[in-house]
């Protein structure tokens, strides 16, 4: 495991959401204090505020490729086309090693939003999720796919 998806597996085990972790992890490599990183990315958590949508990592994972490789020039289709096929193929990694990058499928949960209150952090919680996993994972294909 990179430094990076070892950082970001601390952050969660630390108790910040599935973006948080990720995105702090890489927060001085994209230019982002730690509060700016935190406070970007907490609303991403639980797949959008627990709306259980894309999962937290995975959203980190694109803004990361947008800091790193992103566009600023609003009218070149070419380029914006180059930087949407980019962040494709790094979900579509994501999809091979998590089976999908929706948070409730993860999970395993039914359609439609979870209640906004977190789940307590126990070790059972961090056993029976996959959280970890999926975040080591987005880490891992960042570093490979991003920062080379």
């Amino acid at each position: 495991m990179g430094k990076y998806a070892e950082n970001a597996c601390k952050n969660f085990r630390e108790g910040y959401n599935c973006a948080q972790s990720v995105l702090l992890a890489f927060s001085e490599v994209v230019g982002f204090d730690k509060e700016t990183a935190l406070k970007l990315s907490s609303s991403f958590g639980g797949g959008m505020g627990r709306l259980r949508e894309v999962c937290g990592a995975v959203s980190s994972m694109f803004m990361i490729a947008g800091m790193l490789k992103g566009y600023t020039t609003p009218n070149n289709d070419e380029i914006k086309g180059n930087h949407y096929a980019r962040v494709q193929d790094l979900g579509n990694k994501f999809k091979a090693q998590c089976g999908s990058i929706i948070c409730r499928d993860i999970l395993g949960l039914e359609e439609g939003a979870d209640s906004p209150a977190p789940s307590k952090r126990t070790e059972q919680y961090y056993q029976e999720r996959p959280c970890e996993h999926c975040i080591k994972i987005a880490s891992e294909i960042i570093e490979r796919n991003i920062l080379n």
